[in-house]
């Protein structure tokens, strides 16, 4: 049995301290919705579809999408994309990119016992030795069989692309070799038929087991302080196995002994060694015991052992990483990346928004991405040397601390002097020349803003998922669990990973009603672009917020309330029953509703204006009253960078003065406000109050300069010559109070009061 070292788990002793590297194994550890880059030798080809498994010296990571169609296996790639959670199975999905690095060394299929089968080894090259199909007959594509040892059953799964069909299902013991595959559960997926074999019993075949677990050749076990552990050396030949002594290597060998002595172990039979400890001294104790037999191919067994000395912490490691940098820095999302110390296994990335992270995790304390530590949250724990946060908004400087620490869980031990750190502030609206063929005040505005937005890249409906769920929406809370937004209710849905519509109680909102559409119905296979499009749609809680909402027009409740969850509510206004959504979807909500309109009006014919079910007024009303956000300026961004068009409601609100939405014509009074009355509703001061910094931003306009008075007319802070979309200042010097800010723009100044806390 070839069983090779998995790096993912496991750290030998010699190579405790090596520098961490960003393999398929750290991947792994990263967060649904990040995007990340992995190297390693493809061990499938066209046989299994559109997925390759790409397997590095320690972990498997597969990679899904047509790009990779021409990829064979054996080939040695690089790949970029989007972790993602398919019914269990850990992907990167979509991928973005792949460098072909030639030909590559397929690994060895690594030989295992059922019970070994874990996430650990998911996606990796595996075979399993004198196994039964529980079946008879002839393989069938697509189609699940099970294999068993006698006790314990394996799904194998037959692939339509594999020369297995049509081949008599064996009845007799079988050597069945595939990648590991998960739906919903575990599943082995032979590629070929070379890939299932008849059984040849070895004469002397020696495991390995733990408190039950099966430990590969290579691996590592936490001792912790335990005086005591009994390894279980198992014959899984015919013959006699002799085990001809063990012996302890390493830093602390010292500590370890055994009165093991020479021992032969009957086919199928086993033998205990008892593993003594005695702490020697503090910190991280190391060793390694080897198992000496006349097993052919594994004649020296090693496991590596992690003990903790009398102090019940580890090794605290002499030093942090270094050269903390950020790139891909968008309105939604950004990634870091930091050079490794030299002394530490593994890291722990805090990140605070506004202000610098003010603590330090606890020794002992295992902590989990979400995790509170100070005013900052953990966005990454592990050996990576990179991470990428979840849930990043526009125009927020970000603060990071990476602390270095070593030991297993429990037995941490943190660098919490000189963490690394730094900060990122997202971007803004990135509007460019997007809109440099538009005019408000061109009779053809509404026709122009319909041809510039649409057609665009369509999202399937399913892949909203992947898109703006995984890579967007979902957030990080305490214990590695997730947790999502209601638009509607404002309700935060908790959820241990991965999302799943139906196992949440969520679903996809069409903000402008599907049975609104002129196309009704649109969700066919495939669904049309307007069933799907991403601006149009927002997570709600199905039964508490998507149903009772269902098809009714939006507006203020100024009857009764016939139902109500949290902050959204269905009641009367007038004899008509409407949906009152919470404060801060009102906005959002008609800005998706205006951009439906002018997006598919005039397609194949039809006509999408708003008519009078939904009055106009009291979405225009909404926009101007709840201006755009940092999120849904990110929200914004994010979809452009997956639709390729951008909600023009979003990036300039003075638009919707010149639509008449109840029937999508142009309308030349732009709501007959005054050009002060503009500067006015599209002038943000945000946050308010504020704290330690402020933001001004005038939508659609540069700001030339800016002045804060006080309550007694004194200016306290002022710049000019800036030609900014986004001004931000820090206000810690100014003392709690309310203050007056004036900004300058090429269509004149605005002011607005704001209060500092």
């Amino acid at each position: 049995m070839n069983k090779k070292l998995i790096l993912g788990l496991l750290v030998s002793a010699s190579s405790f301290f090596a520098s961490a590297q960003a393999d398929i194994s750290a991947a792994r550890n990263f967060a649904i919705g990040q995007t990340v880059t992995i190297r390693g030798v493809v061990t499938n080809g066209s046989e299994l579809g559109t997925i390759r498994y790409v397997q590095d010296g320690g972990a498997a990571l597969p990679a899904f999408g047509s790009i990779l169609n021409s990829v064979q296996r054996g080939d040695s790639i690089e790949v970029t994309g989007v972790l993602y959670d398919y019914n269990g199975l850990l992907e990167i999905s979509p991928t973005n990119s792949f460098t072909d690095l030639g030909n590559g060394t397929l690994p060895a299929a690594q030989s295992i016992p059922i019970t070994a089968v874990s996430e650990s080894l998911e996606a990796q090259l595996l075979r399993f030795e004198n196994v039964t199909f529980t079946t008879t007959g002839t393989f069938v594509g697509n189609t699940n069989y099970n294999i068993t040892d006698g006790t314990n059953t394996l799904q194998i799964r037959i692939s339509t692309g594999s020369n297995l069909v049509g081949v008599a299902i064996p009845t007799g013991p079988v050597s069945v070799t595939g990648v590991l595959g998960q739906f919903n559960t575990f599943q082995l997926l032979p590629r070929d038929q070379n890939d299932i074999i008849a059984y040849v019993a070895p004469l002397r075949e020696i495991n390995v087991t733990i408190g039950g677990n099966t430990y590969l050749n290579g691996s590592q076990y936490v001792v912790g302080t335990s005086a005591v552990s009994t390894v279980t050396v198992q014959n899984l030949g015919t013959g006699n196995l002799t085990v001809s002594g063990t012996s302890f290597s390493g830093a602390n060998a010292a500590d370890f002994s055994t009165t093991f002595t020479n021992q032969v172990v009957g086919g199928g039979s086993t033998a205990a060694i008892n593993v003594q400890f005695t702490a020697g001294g503090t910190g991280s104790r190391l060793a390694s015991l080897t198992i000496a037999s006349d097993d052919a191919d594994e004649a020296s067994y090693v496991i590596n052992l992690y003990a903790i000395g009398t102090n019940n912490t580890a090794t605290e490691p002499s030093a942090n990483p270094t050269a903390l940098n950020f790139s891909n820095v968008k309105a939604y999302g950004f990634n870091g990346t930091y050079t490794a110390s030299a002394t530490a296994e593994n890291y722990v990335v805090v990140w605070a928004n506004g202000a610098a992270v003010n603590a330090a995790p606890v020794d002992g304390v295992t902590y989990q991405r979400g995790d509170v530590i100070g005013n900052g949250r953990v966005t990454y724990v592990g050996p990576a040397t990179a991470f990428a946060p979840r849930h990043v908004i526009a125009n927020q400087t970000y603060h990071i601390a990476v602390f270095a620490f070593n030991g297993p869980s429990g037995f941490e031990n943190y660098k919490t002097t000189a963490p690394l750190t730094g900060s990122v502030t997202s971007q803004g609206e990135q509007i460019g020349s997007y809109y440099s063929t538009i005019s408000s005040s061109s009779a053809s505005f509404v026709t122009d803003l319909t041809a510039l937005i649409n057609p665009h890249t369509v999202i399937s409906y399913g892949n909203y998922k992947p898109t703006v769920m995984s890579q967007f929406e979902i957030q990080d809370t305490t214990m590695g669990r997730s947790f999502v937004i209601c638009a509607y209710s404002g309700e935060r849905k908790v959820f241990n990973d991965p999302f799943d519509w139906t196992a949440v109680g969520y679903s996809r909102e069409h903000s402008y009603c599907h049975s609104w559409m002129p196309s009704f119905p649109a969700d066919g296979t495939p669904a049309k672009p307007e069933y799907s499009d991403q601006h149009n749609l927002y997570p709600t809680n199905l039964n508490n917020a998507n149903s009772p909402r269902s098809n009714l027009p939006m507006n203020e409740i100024t009857g009764s309330i016939v139902f109500n969850y949290l902050e959204g509510s269905v009641g009367y206004n007038g004899a008509q029953m409407v949906y009152e959504p919470r404060e801060s979807q009102k906005g959002n909500a008609a800005r998706a509703m205006f951009y439906m309109v002018v997006a598919y009006n005039g397609v194949n014919g039809q006509g999408w204006g708003l008519g009078s079910n939904q009055p106009q007024e009291v979405l225009k009303t909404w926009h101007f009253a709840d201006l755009p956000d940092n999120y849904e300026i990110a929200r914004n961004e994010y979809i452009f960078s997956q639709q390729n068009n951008r909600n023009p409601f979003v990036d300039s609100v003075d638009y919707a003065c010149f639509v008449d939405f109840s029937n999508a014509t142009y309308d030349a009074d732009g709501c007959l406000l005054s050009v002060e009355e503009n500067l006015q509703q599209n002038f943000v001061v945000f946050p308010v109050p504020a704290t330690t910094q402020l933001f001004l931003q005038v939508n659609g306009l540069n700001i030339q300069s800016y002045t804060i008075t006080d309550a007694t007319g004194k200016t306290v802070m002022s710049a000019g010559n800036l030609e900014a979309p986004v001004v931000e200042c820090n206000t810690t010097e100014l003392s709690s109070g309310m203050y007056v800010v004036t900004v300058t723009t090429p269509k004149g100044t605005v002011t607005r009061n704001l209060v500092i806390e």
